[in-house]
């Protein structure tokens, strides 16, 4: 039998890489399958080694909020590789880059660039280890702030215990220090705080989850996680991997008027390239090295194809804020001719939006937490996602991840996906009720 070029890949990079994939999510586990290799993108078009087309709804998980390919970020990095891939040394592309942060983000008075959202996230907690003289972390169920160490904890079998190690490789001595509350539940973190009085360095936070599906956060939940920083002399993090530049110019610190003391960013600054950052406070930023003891260092930090391809991106969104009221509207009319669909099936389900992140749940629950997350019907979103598959609909292939809109998204192409929608509903309703 002849196989199609993914299914051939697929096969080959078996032989070479564990599991065929150098990131988990890519393997289709969650959906089951073969993953899709890609070739190239252009906008909101995504196309397989078969020339198959899709409308894609991932966006590199999240970075190309202004279309793949956006021919300013391509200049940028073809100008700057004609000078080097890689000086690892200073250069004025750094200066710059940092600057526009500065300048769209008010509370960052200094920033560290680095060479992804991981190492963004450990070098942020390690800084407010430093920074405070304490030990312990409080992260919640259900957000993921990369692969390092101290986030591939478990909550143990209460809400409120010392969380496991979820991975082998992580020692218990690691998770002793990560303490996990629930999402949107003050009292589990206040529980925390009290039973862990003055040595927890951190709270880090995703402040709109995007790794259980995109959950926004409850009225209030944002405002007292800094009110009981500030009591506590905790520092607070916002991991805006997925959310900075994304959801305001300033991120979801502007959208919700609640400024973290350190800021965590991904790929989004870098255009899609490999690149991270964290930055805050001075006096807290002024811990790491070389102006404090706090050691971080990375060869290729502030690499400069990812800095010209970040500062042509963030300058875009700088100069056109009208590029996230259209993004919005177009997630609006999206969620409403979702709910439409979904209505006419007679399905239990729950949609969750902020800005242009947006979630199907197929619950009756209304999903605020890791726990009502985990209620959707993820047989039934296999399906789903499949058939959407072959209606040319690229979706995160996961029930557990957002789905992200580029602003070349065009309303027929919201429309297509409507369509799509509405026939791998209808076949996995009835897959369902045989």
């Amino acid at each position: 039998m002849l196989l199609n070029k993914s299914e051939f890949l697929f096969k080959q990079a078996q032989k070479f890489i564990p599991g065929g994939v150098n990131s988990p999510a890519r393997a289709f586990k969650s959906v089951g399958g073969i993953p899709v290799f890609f070739k190239k993108a252009k906008g909101s078009i995504i196309t397989d080694e078969d020339e198959n087309e899709y409308i894609d709804y991932v966006g590199s998980w999240g970075p190309m909020i202004l279309g793949h390919a956006y021919p300013p970020v391509i200049k940028a990095v073809q100008d700057a590789s004609f000078n080097s891939t890689s000086f690892g040394a200073p250069t004025e592309i750094e200066i710059k880059m940092a600057e526009l942060v500065r300048q769209m983000v008010p509370n960052v008075d200094r920033v560290r660039m680095v060479n992804s959202g991981t190492e963004a996230c450990m070098s942020a907690i390690r800084v407010a280890r430093g920074y405070t003289g304490k030990e312990k972390i409080i992260k919640f169920e259900g957000n993921y702030h990369g692969h390092g160490d101290s986030f591939l904890i478990k909550a143990g079998s209460g809400a409120l215990t010392l969380g496991k190690p979820s991975s082998p490789g992580v020692t218990e001595g690691t998770a002793k220090d990560t303490l996990n509350a629930n999402y949107n539940d003050l009292d589990s973190v206040e529980e925390l705080l009290k039973k862990n009085k003055d040595n927890v360095a951190a709270i880090i936070v995703e402040p709109v989850a995007g790794n259980m599906g995109c959950i926004p956060p409850q009225p209030g939940f944002l405002e007292g996680l800094r009110e009981l920083c500030d009591e506590h002399e905790t520092v607070l993090i916002f991991d805006e991997v997925m959310t900075g530049f994304r959801l305001s110019r300033g991120g979801a610190q502007e959208r919700y008027n609640v400024w973290a003391d350190l800021v965590t960013y991904g790929k989004i600054i870098g255009g899609g390239l490999p690149v991270g950052a964290f930055g805050g406070k001075k006096e807290i930023m002024d811990v790491v090295a070389p102006v404090g003891d706090v050691y971080q260092a990375g060869t290729l930090s502030g690499n400069p194809l990812a800095m010209s391809a970040g500062f042509a991106q963030l300058s875009a969104l700088d100069k056109h804020p009208e590029i996230y009221v259209e993004l919005e509207e177009k997630t609006e009319y999206l969620k409403k001719r979702l709910q439409t669909v979904l209505n006419e099936h007679e399905l239990d389900y729950y949609l969750n939006q902020v800005g242009s992140m947006i979630s199907i749940f197929f619950t009756p629950e209304v999903v605020t937490d890791f726990k009502t997350a985990n209620t959707t019907n993820q047989e039934f979103f296999k399906v789903f996602f499949h058939e959407m598959l072959k209606r040319g609909i690229y979706l995160p292939p996961s029930p557990f991840e957002s789905w992200f809109l580029s602003n070349t998204l065009t309303y027929d192409m919201l429309d297509d996906t409507i369509q799509a929608a509405d026939e791998a509903l209808g076949i996995a309703k009835l897959k369902a009720e045989k």
